[in-house]
């Protein structure tokens, strides 16, 4: 049996607004498994683990270059929010998208190696990346990015620094444009149901089916419980079957086929998504500090 400390019992209300004693008894379930620890909230607690569990803490800016057919989006990480605001910080997060659109390296490290001038700093993106460091006074880091290129017309949107989307098309401008809006309200992870990754559909099947357990209908029912919910799940994450935000009488597919407007793919980024930010102890920081005065 793992041990069950108290960080990993913080760690798992940070993510589930689950109350402590509950996240505790997950965890004990789960034999230390955070992922499984979750699966089991979500059985106990439906939507509101599931929801909270979804919250971004990381910061950073989200940023794009569009020219055409040829587009980037890009996340650059740094630690506090103070800092994503930083106008240095932005111009190089900006710069970097535009490299990516131009000269479209093959990866983070390759864009790092590129030529960059910024405030002093240079020649490359990594040695500006480092002055900003020293300048900032926190870390730098280019996370991902994706680019397009040649593939069909590019519509992008940007909530704020936080969200951003690009999707790839052909057809109506302001269909497509919408469309990259509903992604950053909606945040669907594919365009159809088929194209859902395995893995997610895999964990939705396995939650459901322990709440349809917990029913106590015969088998053949909960089977069907199962399934029922299996296939509400993969319409609401799908793009094309998720009802329009402008217009929820109809889906997204509908709106673009009355548009004459196709999709062809997306990319959506949330500053943070799947980081886990540090959470500071504050009275282990003070007690630490207070044992070295001592030892001096």
């Amino acid at each position: 049996m793992a041990a069950i400390s108290a960080s990993m019992v913080a760690e798992l209300r940070a993510k589930t607004d689950a109350p402590m004693m509950e996240c505790k008894k997950a965890l004990t379930e789960a034999d230390g498994d955070m992922g499984r620890a979750e699966e089991i909230l979500r059985v106990k607690l439906g939507n509101k683990a599931g929801k909270a569990s979804a919250r971004i803490t990381a910061e950073g800016v989200i940023a794009a270059s569009v020219a055409g057919s040829t587009g980037a989006l890009i996340e650059v990480n740094c630690e506090t929010d103070f800092v994503s605001k930083n106008e240095s910080f932005l111009a190089f997060t900006k710069a970097c998208a535009d490299l990516v659109a131009s000269a479209n390296p093959a990866d983070v490290a390759a864009l790092s190696a590129l030529a960059l001038a910024q405030e002093g700093f240079g020649p490359t993106v990594e040695d500006v990346r480092k002055g900003l460091i020293g300048k900032i006074g926190e870390n730098v880091a280019i996370r991902r990015f994706r680019r397009y290129a040649g593939g069909g017309k590019l519509a992008h949107y940007l909530h704020g620094t936080r969200i951003g989307v690009i999707v790839e098309f052909e057809g109506d401008d302001v269909a497509a444009k919408d469309t990259a809006m509903h992604i950053a309200a909606m945040k669907p992870v594919s365009l159809s149901v088929a194209q859902v990754p395995t893995e997610l559909v895999e964990r939705e099947r396995r939650v459901a089916a322990e709440k349809a357990a917990e029913s106590g209908k015969p088998p053949e029912i909960v089977s069907k419980m199962v399934d029922g919910s299996v296939q509400k799940f993969l319409k609401e994450v799908s793009l094309f079957n998720q009802p329009f935000v402008k217009n929820d009488k109809q889906t997204v597919e509908q709106m673009l086929k009355a548009s004459g407007t196709s999709v062809n793919g997306f990319t959506l980024y949330v500053v943070g998504e799947g980081i886990e930010k540090k959470v500071d102890d504050f009275a282990a920081e003070v007690a630490a500090q207070v044992a070295a005065a001592k030892a001096q």
